[in-house]
């Protein structure tokens, strides 16, 4: 039996020697004194976007709950059927076609995360206006301590040269800051690597240049003490704006000086983006791994394949381009080339999951901590349909996901409705997203 004091041990406790420190295992005494909760895991989400729509019949499992049987491109994830969400009968309506000339494929994209539809922004008098997206409300609170609030990755290079009719300025990214303001994609990994942990180094020179910077600030703060009596009050506001984004900045140092991330060995700085695709992606997604695993981001997007992408997959015997293959008007040929590449994208999720699934975090793993959510905007590539869209889960989310089963939600439920479920279940409320009607009901992916 755990003898209980009035005293605990933080998480994060070291014994500490002569020019060394031992991290300590989860003991009794770091558990919270007489019946308090336990220490709270910290979620982490992840949205994997792939574009040109799916097969149905070669995505979708057979079977219902628990029972379900893996599609042909979820084989992949047979490994972690116990950590694995399907959800099916999702629409997004506001990606359908309202007649102002935006494309399917930029509507998708658009939607995604916002719920909200895209009108074309190469019509005279039309403004870009979406909404902030899921990531980023959700980024909003989880990420106010860690030094990046979000990560907007890319491995499919954006273009102009080829996109569907309309703006396809929107398929180039899946998150947004605010109704106006996207947030562009990063697919080069060195600067990926920079942003996550500038200069890389030892844990001592990580944890040195954090202090400096904290230093910088604290004289930055003590001028504008001084400066502020001489101000005027409409300056003085101006002032207290910019001091608080300097607090904000402080707050994520002290964070992360707190935090054990400085005992994650770093790998060299990468030097360039990979020639291979494979190489290329699993080299961002390990990075994004290490920031999930140092806490220096509790959220990212991945642009893994964008739609109206016509990128070829010669390396797995399709040599043909993605989106002409998309539309297959029931060719089994095609099909089959389809199928290969919608498998070969989920085996991508499968490596990120896999390599979560063996990192310890907490009384888990970083998994079980953790959501990824993989799907995209649209559903039937062949028809440019919006109804029943890829929806896959990995990740128990601390216990809030009840995971291992396929839940089929009733035809024309929105999208939205999940995302509102989603934010509520990692402690983010607002009201409502897009066109969503309220929360899942009932909510069959609820734990408890």
């Amino acid at each position: 039996m755990a003898f209980v004091t009035r005293k605990s041990l933080p998480r994060r406790t070291f014994l500490r020697g002569a020019g060394a420190a031992l991290a300590l295992p989860m003991l009794d005494a770091m558990w919270p004194a007489f019946g308090a909760d336990a220490p709270r895991a910290i979620p982490r989400l992840g949205f994997v976007y792939v574009g040109n729509g799916i097969v149905h019949r070669t995505f979708k499992p057979t079977g219902e709950g628990a029972g379900f049987e893996l599609s042909p491109v979820l084989q992949p994830l047979s490994s972690l059927r116990s950590q694995l969400t399907v959800l099916s009968g999702l629409d997004h309506k506001q990606a359908e076609n309202f007649g102002d000339g935006t494309g399917d494929h930029p509507r998708s994209s658009a939607a995604w995360l916002t719920g909200v539809h895209a009108w074309d922004r190469t019509r005279p008098g039309v403004e870009v206006k979406l909404a902030t997206s899921a990531d980023q409300l959700a980024a909003e609170v989880l990420g106010k301590t860690t030094p990046v609030s979000s990560l907007e990755l890319a491995v499919d290079t954006a273009t102009q040269s080829a996109c569907d009719a309309g703006d396809c300025f929107y398929v180039n990214t899946v998150s947004w800051r605010n109704e106006t303001t996207p947030n562009l994609t990063e697919n080069h990994p060195r600067l990926v690597f920079e942003r996550l942990f500038g200069d890389g180094g030892s844990s001592a020179e990580r944890l040195a240049r954090l202090r400096k910077t904290s230093s910088i600030l604290d004289s930055v703060r003590a001028e504008a003490g001084r400066l502020a009596a001489s101000m005027g009050q409409g300056d003085r506001a101006k002032l207290d704006e910019y001091l608080d984004s300097v607090r904000e900045i402080e707050q994520r140092i002290q964070s992360a000086e707190a935090s054990d991330e400085h005992s994650v060995a770093l790998p060299d700085r990468p030097t360039g983006i990979p020639a291979s695709f494979e190489e290329h992606t699993k080299l961002m997604l390990d990075l994004q791994l290490l920031a999930f695993q140092t806490d220096t981001t509790r959220v990212f997007s991945l642009i893994l394949a964008r739609e109206v992408s016509n990128r070829s997959y010669p390396q797995i015997g399709v040599p043909d381009q993605h989106h002409p293959v998309s539309h297959h008007r029931n060719d089994p040929g095609l099909i089959e080339k389809k199928t290969k590449i919608d498998a070969y994208h989920v085996s991508f999720l499968a490596y990120l999951a896999e390599k979560m699934q063996a990192t310890p975090d907490g009384d888990g793993t970083l998994l079980d901590q953790s959501l990824l959510m993989y799907g995209g905007g649209m559903g039937d590539g062949n028809l440019h349909r919006h109804s029943d869209l890829p929806c896959v889960l990995l990740g128990k989310l601390g216990g809030k996901i009840k995971a291992g089963q396929h839940v089929a939600y009733p035809a024309g439920t929105p999208m939205t409705n999940w995302l509102l479920t989603m934010l509520d279940k990692v402690g983010v409320d607002v009201g409502a997203i897009g066109d969503s009607t309220g929360r899942l009901s009932p909510d069959y992916l609820s734990a408890v």
